[in-house]
């Protein structure tokens, strides 16, 4: 089996800055992290493996600067067999809808590169933490035209077949797909587990491939802040909420404060 994880650098959430003039990220500066969600992809990609160590192989697959081949490293020292990074000063800026387009341009050009028709299994985290949207990994399947089943938190695989735990606000759903089929994971799927020393030094050793836009071979058109559709108008950061009141009964009093509260929630238009 044949599976492929999607991951990426993303900047430590306690330092974000947004470009005043672009409306997007400034990265330059902020500490990086594995986006953490991530990383529970890959753990379930690692665990699959472990089950069937001669018959499972674990690519992992990034977009972003030179910098973000941090990550494939430590994904590479955790126990994934192959990393890429795709990278173009093209690409910067892209939207999730242009990230979804290049990046399954992407995962077609590294099946190629290693010589099968197509993944079996993509993973992504949930959404990445730098952004929330939960977007770029439907995006992909529908770019790939395959299923997508999302907020794993149990999967397992028999034979061509994946069954599926999707977390849902009520608890979870049962989901069945053949492969090729893309999943994205909840922290409740998995621990993550550490990288080992010996595979960090490995790591540090190993030679990840750039793809650059011409190489996944996309339209230029869809790719970066002039192909995204998605334009930001403000950003800002919300005002603190005001402490809550407290309405306390004296003497015994318990109409007065019925009165005091129905004559606030009124004035708010609660009710």
């Amino acid at each position: 089996m044949e599976i492929l994880v999607c991951v990426k650098q993303v900047p430590d959430t306690a330092e974000v800055k947004i470009d005043p003039v672009k409306n997007t990220i400034i990265r330059a500066g902020v500490p990086n992290i594995f986006n953490p969600f991530d990383q529970n992809a890959l753990e379930g990609a690692l665990q699959l493996k472990d089950a069937d160590k001669d018959n499972v192989k674990v690519t992992l697959l990034s977009m972003g600067p030179e910098q973000a081949k941090d990550v494939l490293r430590e994904g590479l020292a955790m126990g994934a067999d192959d990393a890429y990074l795709v990278s173009d000063r093209k690409l910067g800026g892209s939207d999730t809808l242009a990230t979804g387009y290049a990046l399954a341009q992407a995962v077609k050009k590294v099946a190629e590169l290693k010589g099968i028709e197509k993944f079996d299994l993509v993973l992504c985290g949930k959404q990445a933490i730098d952004g929330d949207t939960a977007q770029v990994g439907p995006q992909i399947a529908c770019e790939l035209g395959i299923p997508q089943i999302t907020y794993a938190r149990d999967i397992k695989v028999e034979g061509d077949k994946v069954t599926v735990q999707q977390e849902n606000e009520e608890g979870y759903i049962v989901t069945e797909a053949n492969f090729p089929v893309l999943i994205t994971a909840v922290k409740d799927l998995n621990e993550p587990r550490f990288p080992t020393i010996r595979g960090t030094m490995k790591a540090k050793r190993r030679e990840i491939p750039t793809l650059d836009a011409a190489a996944i071979g996309v339209d230029e058109t869809l790719i970066g802040l002039s192909g995204s559709p998605t334009k930001v108008r403000k950003t800002f950061t919300p005002p603190q909420r005001s402490g809550g009141l407290v309405l306390k009964v004296e003497d015994d009093n318990e109409q007065a404060i019925v009165d005091q509260l129905m004559e606030k929630l009124t004035a708010q238009k609660i009710i």
